[in-house]
C-alpha cells in the first residue's frame, strides 16, 4: 500500500525579494473545477468543481513542473480511501520512489490499524510519519498546505502542523530512494481506485533563497516589471509571481524582455529554472572545440538566454542541449571565426542542475571577455567576443518554452 500561519523569511528575506505575509502571497489555480485542463492521466472525473478518483484511477500528473511553492488544496475521503499526493514527480515511474509521496488516506479505518507510522494520512511514504489526529470524519472537507522550500517540506491538514521534515536529512538515511534526492518535479493525484475527491487546489510559487554579493543592486524588484520592457507592444507572457518573474512559454505574441538601462562592463546574478517540459527531440553532441558531432541524444527541447549589451549574436544561453547552458551560440556557431574563440564560448562542462530545479548564473562582461559561472561552475572562462558592443540593453529571451527567473541583479 502506497499510498493558517506560514512562515517565510527563509525563503523571502534579502534586497532583490520583496517579503511577503501569508496572507499577501499570489496564487493561481491547478483545479479549475471545470475539466482536467492542466493535468495528464487516465480515471479521474470533475463533478461540482472537484477532481474525483474513480476505480480506474491510477495517477493524474500536473503538466507543470515545480520546485519551491505553497500548495493549498481540499480533499475528502470516503470510508477506507487511500490515496496520495506526488511531489517532485518526474511524471513516469512510481511516485512513491522515483519521487515522493503524502499520503491521502482514511487513517481511522479499522483495516489499517497495523500500518507502518509513514502510511498514515499526511506521512511521506517510506521516509518521514505524520501526526495523526487532524483529519475531519469521513465525508467531510479537509483543508491542506504542504510547503516546499528547497529541502524542507512542511504539511498543515485542518490548521494543525503534522509534518515538518528536511529532504536532505532523509536522502542521508534512505540512501537508496531517489525521490528524497529531487528537489523540483511533478505534482500527481497517486489513485489506487478509491473515490477520493480534490478541489480549491491554488499554488503559490516563490523563489530560492538569494546569494547576496557586495556591491549588487536589483535589476529586478520581485514586485512588478518595473525596469524592464517587453520587445513587442501588448505582451502579456511575462509575469510576476512573489518575487518570481514567469514566462509562461506561448510562442503567440511573444518576445524578448529588455532593460531600460544599457551596461557596459557588469557582473550579472540571477537564478532561473525550467517551469514546465519541453518536446522530445535529438539535439548534437558538441566537441570542446565548438564544433558538432555526428552525435545526437535524445533530449527536451527547452531554450532561453541572455542577451548581452543589446546583441542577440552574443546571447548566452539557457537550455537544455547535451552542452549545456552558458554557451554563446552565435560566436560558437561562426566557422569563419578563429578555432580559440569559438572553443572559448563552449561549456568546459554541463553545470546545470535537474529539469525544475532553480539554477544560479553569474554573467560577467568585462571589456570584449566574457565568463559565466553556473551553479558554481566556471563553464565559459574569459572568452574573447570579438566586435561585441561596448555597451547595450541585456534581455530575458523568450524561445517558447515555460521559465522563471529569480533574485535578478547586477554590480556595474
Amino acid at each position: 500500500m502506497k499510498s493558517n500561519t506560514l512562515l517565510m523569511a527563509a525563503a523571502m528575506v534579502a534586497f532583490a525579494t520583496p517579503v511577503f505575509s501569508a496572507e499577501a502571497l499570489a496564487s493561481r489555480e491547478l483545479i479549475n473545477g471545470k475539466d482536467l485542463t492542466g493535468w495528464t492521466g487516465k480515471g479521474y472525473v470533475v463533478e461540482d468543481g472537484a477532481i474525483y478518483c474513480t476505480p480506474q484511477g491510477s495517477n493524474l500528473v500536473t503538466e507543470g513542473i515545480f520546485s519551491n511553492y505553497v500548495l493549498d488544496f481540499e480533499f475528502v475521503l470516503t470510508a477506507g480511501a487511500n490515496n496520495g499526493l506526488g511531489i517532485h514527480y518526474p511524471g513516469t515511474g512510481d511516485a512513491a520512489y522515483v519521487g515522493m509521496e503524502l499520503q491521502v488516506l482514511d487513517s481511522t479505518a479499522e483495516k489499517y490499524k497495523n500500518l507502518k507510522d509513514y502510511q498514515f494520512h499526511g506521512s511521506l511514504y517510506t521516509l518521514a510519519p505524520a501526526k495523526q489526529g487532524a483529519l475531519k470524519p469521513v465525508g467531510e472537507w479537509n483543508h491542506e498546505r504542504v510547503t516546499i522550500n528547497g529541502p524542507l517540506v512542511k504539511v498543515e491538514v485542518n490548521d494543525k502542523v503534522v509534518l515538518e521534515a528536511n529532504l536532505d536529512e532523509l536522502n542521508v538515511a534512505h540512501p537508496k530512494h531517489m525521490g528524497s534526492k529531487r528537489r523540483s518535479g511533478h505534482i500527481a493525484f497517486c489513485g489506487h481506485g478509491d473515490r477520493v475527491g480534490f478541489r480549491n487546489m491554488r499554488i503559490s510559487e516563490l523563489p530560492p533563497t538569494p546569494v547576496a554579493t557586495a556591491g549588487e543592486t536589483p535589476l529586478f524588484d520581485g514586485k512588478s516589471l518595473a525596469g524592464w520592457k517587453p520587445e513587442r507592444a501588448g505582451d502579456e507572457s511575462w509575469s510576476v509571481m512573489n518575487g518570481v518573474l514567469k514566462h509562461k512559454g506561448t510562442a503567440k505574441g511573444a518576445g524578448q524582455l529588455w532593460t531600460e538601462k544599457e551596461y557596459g562592463d557588469f557582473t550579472m546574478a540571477f537564478d532561473w529554472r525550467w517551469a514546465s517540459v519541453g518536446p522530445m527531440m535529438k539535439r548534437p553532441v558538441i566537441g570542446a572545440d565548438g564544433n558538432e558531432t555526428a552525435e545526437k541524444l535524445d533530449v527536451q527541447e527547452l531554450d532561453s538566454g541572455v542577451y548581452v549589451r543589446g546583441n542577440e549574436k552574443s546571447q548566452v544561453n539557457l537550455w537544455n542541449w547535451p552542452v549545456g547552458s552558458g554557451e554563446v551560440y552565435g560566436y560558437r556557431t561562426n566557422k569563419s571565426l578563429p578555432a580559440e574563440i569559438r572553443t572559448g564560448v563552449t561549456p568546459k562542462m554541463k553545470a546545470d542542475k535537474a529539469l525544475g530545479e532553480w539554477n544560479h548564473t553569474v554573467i560577467t562582461m568585462k571589456g570584449d571577455r566574457l565568463t559565466v559561472v553556473l551553479n558554481g561552475q566556471t563553464v565559459i572562462d574569459q572568452a574573447q567576443l570579438p566586435n561585441v558592443p561596448a555597451k547595450g540593453k541585456l534581455a530575458l529571451q523568450h524561445h517558447g518554452s515555460s521559465i522563471d527567473f529569480a533574485n535578478l541583479t547586477i554590480k556595474e
